[in-house]
């Protein structure tokens, strides 16, 4: 569990770093006020790239805590430009590296509840939760941000996208 969650979100997370380096990158040589680009939408129903990268750390270290059987910490969702989401970044990373793999040790059958005491409660043992829920979510917000970027014009492709393995 330790070895399909944790490397994963580090390298996907670090990828997301580096994207939202030539983004800034990009906004300063063409000179774009970096506000567009952070509130840049794919839809006007969609959230903006800075959503999207604090919600992609908010389920690595989500994910990471509830499999490991640790409290979630909570982040306030106050960053308003790229190097306040590069520090959230690096403060998740930290986060989700601060485990050891033996913290792991028998999630894939502990009982996950998410959003608890709520409509949308929901249930799931370990290995459902990170496959089925949330790899999933956490890809899909991680993809966004990189398709935001894309669409706005920033030189990335899918090498960047893919960042370290």
């Amino acid at each position: 569990m330790h070895a399909a969650s944790v490397p994963v979100f580090k390298q996907m997370l670090g990828s997301l770093a580096a994207l939202l380096d030539k983004a800034g990158s990009h906004a300063e040589a063409r000179k774009i006020a970096p506000e567009v680009l952070l509130q840049a939408r794919l839809f006007p129903d969609m959230f903006p790239l800075v959503r999207q990268v604090q919600i992609a750390c908010d389920f690595a270290k989500g994910v990471t805590a509830r499999l490991a059987g640790a409290e979630v910490p909570a982040y306030d969702d106050a960053e308003q430009s790229f190097e306040e989401l590069r520090t959230r970044i690096d403060r998740t990373i930290a986060f989700i590296d601060s485990f050891d793999a033996a913290a792991f040790d028998g999630s894939e059958a502990r009982e996950i509840v998410t959003r608890p005491g709520t409509p949308k409660e929901r249930r799931f043992n370990g290995q459902d939760y990170l496959l089925g829920y949330g790899l999933p979510q956490f890809f899909f917000h991680v993809t966004t941000a990189y398709a935001l970027l894309r669409h706005n014009g920033v030189d990335v492709g899918k090498r960047d996208y893919m960042g370290a393995y």
